[in-house]
């Protein structure tokens, strides 16, 4: 088995103190630290960009699903008198996002059961809400909790500043 000399033991510790001072100094170069930061800076600016393109863009289509008509079927017997009452009726889709605990993601959801109207909510049974919970996966007891008919019965009187002073 070989041995070292002095004189190698000497330059191989040189060498290890030589490495370590040159690593020591390309670490603090502000230059290199310096574009770090700026391509970090870069990359999170990009992504707040990103994600506010997101919501603009979540924001504009649920308006439009909230402008969208809502489609009623008509039985064939009753046109004539189903005609004059469409055209009475605005099909237009509110805001359910507004009431307390539902959002957009829950206002989608209500809209695949066929909610469109803060007078469908208002007018639900306890026996309707237990069902809806369970079609939707909340937890027994969630719509009332939240207060939901409440909250859809004042902002579908137009109380909406109401609505925000006792639910928000």
């Amino acid at each position: 088995m070989p041995t070292f000399t002095t004189n190698q033991w000497v330059i191989l510790f040189l060498v290890f103190v030589l490495g370590w001072l040159l690593g020591l100094l390309s670490r603090s170069s502000k230059k290199w630290r310096l574009a770090y930061e700026t391509e970090r800076d870069a990359r999170i600016d990009e992504q707040r960009e990103h994600a506010a393109a997101l919501e603009t863009c979540q924001a504009r289509v649920a308006e439009l699903e909230r402008q969208r008509p809502v489609v009623t079927t008509v039985p064939a017997a009753s046109t004539s008198a189903s005609a004059a009452t469409a055209s009475n009726l605005d099909l237009r889709r509110d805001d359910l996002s507004l009431i307390r605990g539902l959002g957009t993601e829950g206002e989608a959801d209500l809209n695949d059961e066929g909610i469109y109207r803060y007078a469908q909510i208002a007018d639900m049974t306890p026996a309707e809400e237990i069902e809806l919970e369970d079609r939707l996966g909340a937890d027994r007891g969630y719509i009332g909790q939240e207060q939901w008919r409440e909250q859809a019965r004042l902002l579908a009187d137009g109380r909406v500043d109401e609505h925000r002073a006792k639910f928000r």
